[in-house]
């Protein structure tokens, strides 16, 4: 006799199940974000529950390491932030808001990866063959007589057209189109987005195929969908920008073949995703940076030190209370600085409106330009500036105090390549030293001695 499908509710932000409906996630506090699946049982299920598993444990000291086969994607940029190229079997998901530039980005590298590998299908759920080819004619100068497209949803037709082709790499955009015929749930859903993604799993595992799949992102700019998915791939990218700039920053948010401290940066353009390969300087225009309320700050991002400029303003309040705005940096980061500000260095902030922008778009990520916001601040407020080339950079601590930051050497010796005059760190970093450079290295206790080597005798 077949078994009914029972109904389960589960979290549309994180995909936590429950046996009855609630008005918040327990789990990761939504509101309002629980829904009723139908579940479709497995008639093999209490089957393999009764089968016994001849499986032993094995000393984990006796089991054997290979190096992983990577094929390059055809971009630099993209190779660095996966640790190097693609490696064959694994499975990456790419995040961004709608728009950004994610299917331009992975068009090129399909037909990059079908020039030089072989066969690459591209799989499109949201748009048709001839919306495909236009972008593809746009972005890429020679196209691939192995780049073929497949315009479907179904994940059984999916399959079987891999069966078919046995392409050397496949691409699914996006997985919240996908749906499975075995399941009666909508294509999107929390359901239908696990299994989908547990089948192409197992096709990559067990045909040795990297997978590039898509994902769209919420309102708050997480990845949509179950929170199994992320654990479930092998890698996790997102892809940010502004959209009124060129500028686009690919992070790796999880890499279980490299490090996710590397970034890729990308220039958005006519012709398509354009590599970035000096970030700074599309960051800073000029390294000969003096203006009030403006200092230069840096943060290594994997292999690579990247500058940008820190911009701020401080103006009296109009009417009521004193605004705190901030673009690229945290606005609980920006009040506990300027909280330390005001104990520690003694300014009064509290009837001023506070501006602080990151040029260029970038995000920092970490506490490593807590230093430069200070600075920046300070400098708008007292309408003073540095008479020096400086680049400031360091974690302020509540008590006023500065905090060693990584990679301080080769920030440092980047810097005088840069041009730079001197660098403010924090004490605990002082002794970076740069042979045959003309720059000045200030380790700096606490804020207010790092301000006295910023203003000087100016």
């Amino acid at each position: 006799m077949a078994k009914k499908a029972k109904s389960v509710y589960m979290c549309a932000e994180c995909g936590n199940e429950f046996p009855s409906w609630q008005g918040q996630c327990s789990y990761c506090g939504a509101w309002n974000s629980i829904v009723e699946q139908k579940v479709k049982p497995d008639a093999d299920s209490d089957a393999r529950r009764r089968t016994t598993s001849k499986a032993t444990p094995s000393k984990l000291k006796s089991v054997g390491t290979g190096n992983y086969t990577r094929i390059t994607s055809g971009i630099s940029e993209l190779d660095r932030v996966l640790g190097g190229g693609i490696v064959l079997g694994s499975m990456i998901l790419i995040s961004g808001e709608p728009g950004i530039g994610k299917s331009t980005l992975i068009i090129q590298s399909a037909n990059s990866i079908a020039l030089n590998n072989g066969t690459v299908l591209y799989v499109s759920g949201e748009e048709s063959e001839e919306q495909v080819k236009l972008r593809a004619d746009r972005v890429c100068e020679n196209l691939s007589d192995n780049l073929l497209i497949f315009p479907e949803t179904n994940i059984e037709s999916v399959l079987a057209a891999c069966e078919q082709t046995k392409p050397k790499f496949l691409v699914i955009d996006s997985i919240q189109t996908m749906y499975s015929e075995e399941l009666d749930n909508t294509a999107g859903s929390i359901t239908q987005i696990r299994a989908c993604s547990n089948l192409l799993m197992k096709y990559a595992k067990t045909n040795n195929v990297p997978i590039f799949i898509v994902a769209h992102v919420n309102k708050s700019g997480d990845l949509a969908g179950p929170k199994t998915i992320e654990h479930m791939v092998d890698c996790v990218l997102n892809f940010v920008g502004e959209r009124d700039r060129d500028l686009r920053i690919l992070r790796s948010v999880k890499n279980r073949f490299g490090t996710t401290e590397e970034i890729g940066a990308f220039s958005m353009g006519q012709s398509g995703m354009t590599e970035v390969r000096d970030l700074s300087g599309t960051l800073l225009e000029s390294s000969d940076i003096k203006e009030e309320g403006s200092v230069a700050s840096a943060l290594y991002e994997g292999s690579r030190p990247v500058f940008f400029e820190i911009q701020a303003l401080v103006t009296p309040a109009n009417v009521g209370f004193a605004r705190r705005s901030a673009i690229g940096i945290d606005n609980n980061r920006l009040n506990m600085i300027l909280a330390v500000l005001e104990k520690k260095v003694g300014i009064s902030l509290l009837n001023h409106d506070v501006y602080v922008n990151v040029v260029g778009g970038l995000k920092p990520d970490g506490p490593g330009a807590d230093l430069a916001v200070a600075l920046a601040i300070y400098s708008s407020f007292r309408e003073r500036t540095s008479p020096r080339r400086v680049v400031a950079l360091g974690e302020v601590g509540l008590t006023g105090n500065l905090r060693a930051v990584r990679n301080a050497d080769r920030i440092v010796s980047e810097a005088a390549r840069l041009g730079y005059e001197a660098v403010i760190l924090p004490r605990g970093n002082a002794k970076v030293s740069v042979p045959n450079a003309d720059i000045e290295v200030v380790g700096a206790e606490s804020l207010a001695s790092a301000i006295k080597a910023f203003i000087g005798k100016n």
